[in-house]
């Protein structure tokens, strides 16, 4: 039942204003499935047959959807509502073309309000998700803009470095994006500043600047940690590309994308890892190296992806990452690893699922852009796990390899509540009921990701689960169904209802709608409390 999807992606940015198209649209109630988010109470998916009127092309259909549904969306006062079309990828072998767009008041995009929409091979939406914010009108934004977007950069760098130390490099360009983001139910006009950092501290650093006063509303960390031919940190011979070097050799493959590169952080700096021979003596550089190479073959292989953005973007790992630091994170830019302190951590760069980890939220990144937070940054990290445990097939279980401590491992997917989380001293989650609800790790996303775990184990192993019979459907089937429903359908806000329809619909697409996974999906959500 495998298959190994090839995608065109086109990124566009073409801005929808309601009114534009005068045609008579009907709608085809077959089947159809409404989702409310209660947040907005407006449709979070939408799951239907809608015929497009003819002789529309698929952008001009697209928008005649959302004007057909401007009741459901709430959009009463459309003079200053559009939409803009960020992405759109056909899929050549079910003759689907998946559209991603974002909200805009007034030409500024509101942060989190991102939708994607599906149109079959007759220009015909299946679906829908997302979130469409109504009565921005009525926010009272404030429209006086007087700090730049270089300003806004220098006011989150200082309360970085306020709270971190004197940052001398960023791993990469400080970015800056006007956005409306909602705060205690009021909203600003901002700047999302997003900054990336390994020294003094690893941080992938997100900062909402008041565009009108400088003023910074909210701020969170969200580095993914983890917490937690040479011979890697156990013994184990690895072979892999290196570069030859000023007459020695680095960790520098060029084989890969735009690269995979392993440096030694020591110093507190990126220093080239290199030896004389073709032997590395370096365990931990040895392991990230090796496994950044077989996580990027098996997104390039299960699902012809090049790279975490798709665009071959440079994979670097460093090691050695502070003083025993007993974590490994992915900062938006690169690995760090650390070297563990050898009671409840070994080198974390030993574990593959730790790197096949981390370079998956850089997956989630590109894709979906599931935000660090809440029911979101839990879906974040669940997708992390699940494709951690798919890169390193061996278990279900996440970190095994790297426990020094004699715990089993950090997680599990097969049985979640087999592990006690160190912070609550209660088993992880393993059904919606169970699930946390307190301020603790932005709102549990190290927590409840352990029922999206439980699910995708079901969905692939099957077994009974609080008295509901899951027959599974095999590991090759569901990283298919979850990687299309990341990467089509899921938007950044998204919640566990969407992931579970999102998963259905990539089911749906895939094996089709009477299909043993789809039923092996529905049964799974079924079983950890998940409707």
């Amino acid at each position: 039942m495998k298959l190994k999807k090839k995608w065109m992606a086109l990124t566009l940015a073409v801005p929808l204003s309601f009114g534009m198209i005068t045609h008579s649209t009907m709608i085809h109630a077959q089947e159809t499935k409404i989702n409310i988010d209660n947040s907005y109470d407006t449709p979070s998916y939408i799951i239907e047959k809608w015929q497009a009127p003819s002789g529309l092309s698929k952008k001009e259909v697209v928008l005649s959807y959302l004007e057909s549904n401007q009741e459901h969306f709430q959009l009463t006062d459309r003079s200053h509502i559009n939409f803009n079309i960020t992405n759109e990828q056909i899929d050549r072998e079910t003759g689907t073309t998946h559209f991603k767009l974002e909200q805009l008041y007034k030409g500024i995009p509101i942060f989190g309000a991102d939708q994607t929409i599906t149109l079959d091979e007759n220009k015909d939406v299946t679906a829908y998700f997302g979130k469409v914010i109504p009565a921005i009108e009525t926010k009272n934004v404030a429209e006086k803009t007087t700090v730049s977007a270089a300003k806004a950069k220098e006011i989150a760098k200082a309360h970085i470095e306020k709270k971190i130390g004197e940052v001398k490099d960023y791993d990469g360009e400080v970015d800056a994006k006007r956005y409306l983001y909602e705060y205690k139910e009021k909203f600003y006009d901002t700047y999302l500043v997003t900054a990336s950092t390994t020294q003094p501290s690893v941080g992938f650093w997100h900062y909402l600047v008041d565009a009108s006063n400088g003023s910074i509303i909210d701020s969170y960390n969200a580095a993914h940690h983890v917490t937690a031919f040479g011979r890697g940190v156990f013994g184990d011979k690895q072979m892999f590309e290196a570069q030859a070097f000023n007459g020695m050799y680095r960790l520098f493959d060029i084989t890969r994308g735009d690269g995979v590169v392993t440096y030694d952080h020591t110093t507190g700096t990126n220093v080239d890892i290199t030896s004389l021979n073709k032997m590395f003596r370096d365990g931990s550089a040895v392991d990230a190296h090796a496994n950044a190479q077989k996580t990027y073959d098996y997104y390039l292989d299960t699902f012809n992806r090049n790279s975490v953005d798709d665009n071959g973007q440079i994979l670097i790992s460093a090691v050695h990452v502070g003083h025993n630091w007993n974590n490994a994170s992915w900062n938006g830019r690169q690995m760090s690893y650390g070297d563990g302190d050898g009671i409840r951590f070994h080198p974390l760069a030993g574990g593959l699922d730790v790197a096949a980890h981390e370079m998956s939220h850089g997956v989630v990144q590109h894709t979906a852009g599931l935000i660090y937070r809440n029911q979101s940054g839990a879906l974040n990290e669940s997708f992390a796990d699940i494709f951690g445990a798919m890169v390193d097939r061996d278990d279900w279980l996440i970190g095994d390899a790297i426990m020094a401590d004699g715990t089993m491992a950090l997680r599990s997917m097969e049985d979640p509540t087999a592990l006690i989380e160190r912070r609550t001293q209660e088993p992880y989650p393993d059904h919606w009921d169970r699930r946390y609800t307190g301020p603790l790790a932005n709102g549990g996303v190290h927590i409840n990701s352990s029922i999206n775990n439980k699910a995708a184990y079901l969905v692939s192993e099957g077994g009974e689960h609080y008295d509901v019979e899951v027959n599974g459907v095999g590991r090759d089937v569901t990283e298919q169904i979850y990687y299309r429903a990341l990467s089509l359908y899921l938007t950044s806000n998204s919640d566990f209802s969407m992931m579970r329809q999102a998963a259905i619909q990539a089911a749906t697409d895939l094996y089709g709608d009477e299909s043993e996974a789809v039923a092996a999906v529905e049964q799974a959500y079924n079983a950890v409390g998940v409707y």
